[in-house]
C-alpha cells in the first residue's frame, strides 16, 4: 500500500505512519529553564548528526493551541538545553513528563524529578541518567511549513556516569536505553554481532 503525502495530508496520519516505521528511536529527555523553572519534556524525534563538531538534532512540535512548547521557547531564549539519555530506572517518570503543563509549572516539582547542576552554564541533569549532553542552540531548519521544528544543538560536554563505563582505557560504554516504537517503549539492550565480511 502507498500513502501518497502529498494527497493525504493529514499531519496525524503521516506522524502515525513515520513514528511507526522509524524504529526504534532513542529519547531526548530534554531539560530547560526559564525564570527559575525547569522544564524536562521528552522528544522521540531525536538524532546525532556529526561528531565533529559534534551535534545532535531534535524535533519540537507546537502545543495543542499552536504557541511553541516551552522547550522550543526556552531553548529559542536561553541557547542552551541538557539532553538526559533514557534508562528503564526513568522510564516512568520520563513518560509522565511528556504532560503538557503550564509554563510555570515545573514537571520536576510536580513528578517528584530530582535534578543536580554539574555545569553551572546549563540546565541540571536529571539525577541518576547514565549520560547527559550539555548543548548550545546552533540554527532551526526550516521545513517549509508546519508545526514541527527541527534544532540543531552543538555539544559541548558529555556526562557518562562511571559504573556504565566499562572499560576506561577503550572508552566502552554499557547502558540500557529505552527507544520509541510506534506508540510504545522498547529497550535497546540487546546486541547482535555482525557476520565477518568474506
Amino acid at each position: 500500500m502507498i500513502f501518497d503525502l502529498q494527497k493525504d495530508k493529514s499531519l496525524n496520519e503521516t506522524y502515525k505512519l513515520m513514528a511507526q516505521t522509524i524504529i526504534p528511536r532513542p529519547i531526548a529527555w530534554v531539560v530547560t529553564e526559564d525564570e527559575g523553572v525547569v522544564n524536562i519534556a521528552p522528544f522521540s524525534y531525536f538524532i546525532g548528526l556529526s561528531s565533529e563538531p559534534a551535534s545532535v538534532l531534535i524535533s519540537v512540535g507546537h502545543k495543542a493551541d499552536a504557541t511553541p512548547k516551552d522547550t522550543l521557547s526556552n531553548i529559542r531564549k536561553h541557547k542552551k538545553c541538557t539532553i538526559c539519555m533514557v534508562d528503564e530506572k526513568n522510564l516512568q517518570k520520563m513518560h509522565f513528563s511528556s504532560k503538557s503543563l503550564d509554563k510555570d509549572i515545573s514537571e520536576a516539582e510536580i513528578f517528584s524529578i530530582k535534578t543536580t547542576k554539574i555545569n553551572a552554564n546549563y540546565p541540571p541533569m536529571i539525577d541518576g541518567v547514565s549520560c547527559a549532553y550539555f548543548c548550545d542552540f546552533n540554527q532551526e531548519i526550516d521545513l517549509g511549513g508546519g508545526s514541527t521544528i527541527p534544532l540543531v544543538l552543538n555539544v559541548k560536554e558529555i556526562f557518562v556516569d562511571d559504573e556504565n563505563i566499562t572499560d576506561k582505557e577503550r572508552l566502552t560504554i554499557e547502558f540500557n536505553p529505552v527507544a520509541r516504537i510506534g506508540k510504545s517503549y522498547a529497550f535497546l539492550g540487546d546486541e547482535i554481532t555482525p557476520p565477518t565480511i568474506p
